[in-house]
């Protein structure tokens, strides 16, 4: 086993994601919205209201958490997140899922980048910060790992129950072991940024100089179009599941959602498991590349945009299992890319600005998947599901020589 394997620090951000991941409602979310009434466009407006919250408060939440402390910012995603699933639990109309979706977004932007910059602090305290590749995607690993756990019991519990509300019920317990092992990280890992400002130098004032780094701009611009693309279309293959799982010729003693609940499990199962790997091999990738981090963002780029993009043809054609196999490398690319891009972002960014700078990314990424949320909602409602992913693959795609990444300076 790896040294950094036996760190007991390790397993301690690897079951933050793993807690993190047992969000029981994901894989049934558009379902959900579908059986309360909801269309496709009010959908979209719902994840523009979370992407946009998350937007306009990413770079604020990573100053604070760069400022007071990244665990107790961590501990207050948690705490929102669980207002939220009570939201989702307790109503059943369109304006208090708003609302529900706006503390997700929340959370969201307390919790986005903060806990990458507590590993990162972590591993430049132990002198391993050039493992950030391979220790990064070894936690992230478990984070799929969970989100396989996740999609198993998600699935059984809306067969046995024949409904999608217990599911956001019973993800607060998950939450709350996670905000118990959140609060009780070393509080060394806050000391650096804590230093900072007794001294005086607030993050905030050097988001304009990192912004002057052509290489941070460049993946800054990059990892948020395709981050953006990402979030905004994979839930869409739950609508490409129910409709494969209704047209199936096999279990028909079932009704239409215990197939598809069976179908969602054992799809997302193998997808988050598949991802596990991905994410835990993906300096393997870097290293068939000889280390060429800007080319290995570059290819993912494309690679996944063009998934997108063949989803949404397939799913038209009526090509449903090439449809959910599209998605399927949708996700995989996903969590090659991550671990890349994270180490590219941090290593073009001053140690005690990666929170604010990955927060910045952040925001940039939800305010395009906010924009394109109700862009592709709408067109589902008007065109189908097939040609609205085929659509904003192809624009997502065609974006790349904009965003470009060169590979920095001393890379082989």
């Amino acid at each position: 086993m790896k040294a950094w394997k036996r760190d007991p620090m390790f397993w301690r951000f690897a079951a933050y994601g793993f807690l993190k991941n047992l969000r029981l409602f994901e894989p049934f979310l558009i379902l959900f919205f579908r059986e309360q009434g909801l269309t496709f466009l009010q959908i979209g407006i719902l994840y523009t209201v979370r992407e946009l919250t998350t937007n306009l408060l990413d770079v604020p939440t990573g100053v604070l958490a760069d400022t007071v402390g990244r665990r107790v910012t961590m501990v207050l995603s948690m705490l929102t997140y669980l207002l939220s699933f009570a939201l989702f639990t307790l109503t059943s109309s369109f304006y208090p899922f708003a609302l529900a979706m706006f503390l997700y977004g929340l959370g969201d932007a307390l919790r986005s980048g903060t806990h990458k910059a507590l590993i990162l602090a972590y591993l430049k305290m132990r002198g391993w910060s050039h493992l950030k590749v391979e220790y990064y995607g070894g936690t992230r690993s478990w984070s799929q790992r969970g989100s396989a756990v996740n999609v198993l019991l998600a699935a059984l519990l809306v067969f046995l129950t024949h409904t999608y509300r217990w599911v956001f019920a019973l993800s607060s317990i998950p939450y709350v072991i996670n905000l118990v092992n959140l609060a009780t990280y070393p509080p060394a890992l806050d000391r650096l940024v804590k230093r900072k400002r007794r001294e005086g130098r607030l993050p905030i004032l050097q988001i304009f100089s990192f912004l002057k780094s052509g290489d941070y701009v460049r993946v800054l611009l990059n990892s948020s179009v395709y981050m953006g693309l990402f979030r905004a279309t994979k839930d869409y293959l739950q609508p490409v599941l129910k409709g494969l799982a209704l047209a199936l010729p096999v279990l028909l003693y079932l009704n239409g959602q215990e197939r598809t609940a069976l179908l969602v499990g054992i799809v997302y199962g193998v997808i988050y498991i598949l991802n596990s790997i991905a994410s835990e091999n993906a300096y393997r990738l870097r290293d068939l590349l000889r280390k060429r981090e800007g080319m290995a963002v570059n290819l993912t780029y494309a690679a996944g945009s063009l998934s997108v993009l063949l989803a949404g043809l397939t799913f038209h054609l009526s090509l449903k299992w090439l449809s959910v196999l599209m998605f399927l490398l949708l996700y995989l690319i996903q969590n090659v890319r991550r671990p890349i891009t994270l180490a590219y972002i941090s290593d073009t960014v001053p140690e005690d600005t990666v929170a604010t700078a990955l927060s910045v990314e952040s925001s940039l990424r939800t305010l395009y998947a906010g924009l394109l949320a109700p862009v592709i909602g709408y067109l589902a409602d008007t065109l189908g599901v097939g040609l609205a992913l085929a659509m904003v693959g192809s624009f997502t795609l065609l974006l790349l020589p904009l965003v470009w990444v060169r590979d920095r300076v001393g890379s082989p």
